[in-house]
């Protein structure tokens, strides 16, 4: 099976406990919508670049649905596919995992097309789709879709009576005009190519939200040594990398007789430290804080103290003034704070106003925390802990 993409850093110099582990990407889902830590991306082998930088892995690009399948079979060991596929076709399937739901790109939703016109002109819902007379024994809804599994179980679960599954070669939109089905059954991105077919979303047609995540065989993740290592590596750096993504590391000079005294000033000021109880967790999603974060810092009093909420940054800057004694100018510090990017300008202003210059903006690649709320979900799931000797790293 030759690869389409190339294998990832010397596989003989990884890790002892592991050879390799093989990553499946699918080119045939949506585009990514984020640059996965390389800016410009727009497509999968993006994602593969990113995952260059973790060893062990060998990234291999394969069609979507072959990807879930060579995961069902045992013949890989980690798989990146669109959640549509992965409920196409492994549902039900004890034997793989998912390890991480939500990687923020190829987002799009599995659902109905309903022409604009003739007897659909004034069907609005799936409840009135329904609920049409013309659906009998005789003359069923007819859908056309690539879905098989989901559409039957989706219509079998809204009490649709007769229903005949079509498949077909190509684009789907363009069967419901050519009088070879009623509706379609797909998956929507902007909706444009809907509306250029003459199509529309219903109220209810909306299946389910699909975007990229991470799969595993669990008998794999069981059997083969280190590879939950690598797994967990992964989750860290998925998560990292998310929450990162949304932030930028702004330092500036600011004048001041003391760290203390320039780290009043910025706590508070609104937009140079942000509100004071929020902060990473574990189990925050991306795209769940609002507003500026001050990176973890120096406490106002001086002193570590671990139940209070994290502060900026205060370090001092040394220039040269040989009017001096020690031939050391002392009255500045660099402040650094983690700004929202969408607040950037605004949180720059008001370091401005406080005095700060020299403002540097820096894009951040990852945000790590503390354990990941996934990596502890998936041990569960697997009847682990992290004192159980398989997750123990020598």
């Amino acid at each position: 099976m030759p690869p389409h993409g190339q294998p990832l850093d010397d596989v003989s110099s990884s890790a002892s406990f592991l050879t390799s582990a093989t990553l499946l990407l699918t080119p045939t889902h949506p585009a990514p919508e984020r640059a996965w830590d390389c800016p410009g991306a727009h497509s999968s082998p993006q994602l593969g670049d990113f995952l260059e930088r973790i060893p062990a892995i060998e990234v291999w690009f394969q069609r979507a649905s072959d990807v879930v399948r060579k995961m069902g079979t045992g013949d890989l060991d980690l798989g990146i596919v669109g959640y549509d596929m992965f409920s196409e076709l492994a549902f039900g399937d004890s034997n793989l995992v998912v390890v991480h739901e939500a990687l923020n790109f190829g987002k799009c939703h599995l659902g109905l097309g309903i022409p604009l016109t003739g007897k659909f002109a004034n069907i609005s819902s799936l409840e009135a789709l329904k609920a049409m007379p013309e659906w009998t024994a005789a003359t069923p809804l007819r859908v056309v879709t690539g879905y098989f599994n989901i559409a039957n179980r989706f219509f079998k679960d809204n009490g649709f009576e007769h229903v005949v599954l079509l498949s077909a070669d190509g684009a789907l939109e363009a069967s419901p005009a050519m009088g070879s089905a009623d509706i379609i059954f797909d998956l929507v991105s902007t909706g444009v190519t809907l509306r250029e077919n003459n199509l529309k979303e219903i109220s209810g047609g909306t299946v389910m939200q699909s975007q990229g995540i991470l799969v595993a065989n669990k008998k794999a993740l069981m059997e083969r040594p280190g590879l939950l290592h690598v797994v967990h590596e992964l989750i860290e750096r998925f998560d990292g990398h998310l929450k990162a993504e949304q932030y930028y590391s702004v330092v500036a000079n600011m004048r001041g007789d003391s760290a203390e005294e320039v780290a009043t000033l910025l706590l508070s000021a609104p937009g140079a430290a942000g509100p004071a109880a929020q902060g990473f967790s574990s189990g925050s999603q991306p795209g769940s804080h609002s507003g500026p974060r001050p990176v973890a810092g120096l406490h106002q009093s001086g002193r570590s103290d671990p139940t209070a909420q994290p502060g900026p940054t205060i370090s001092p800057v040394f220039n040269v003034d040989k009017s001096t004694d020690t031939g050391i100018c002392h009255g500045f510090y660099a402040a650094t704070i983690c700004v929202k990017k969408k607040a950037l300008y605004a949180s720059v202003k008001v370091l401005q106003k406080l005095g700060g210059s020299g403002v540097l903006v820096m894009p951040m690649t990852y945000i790590f925390d503390e354990e990941p709320a996934r990596w502890r979900a998936l041990l569960l799931s697997l009847g682990l802990d992290e004192h159980s000797p398989m997750v123990q790293r020598d």
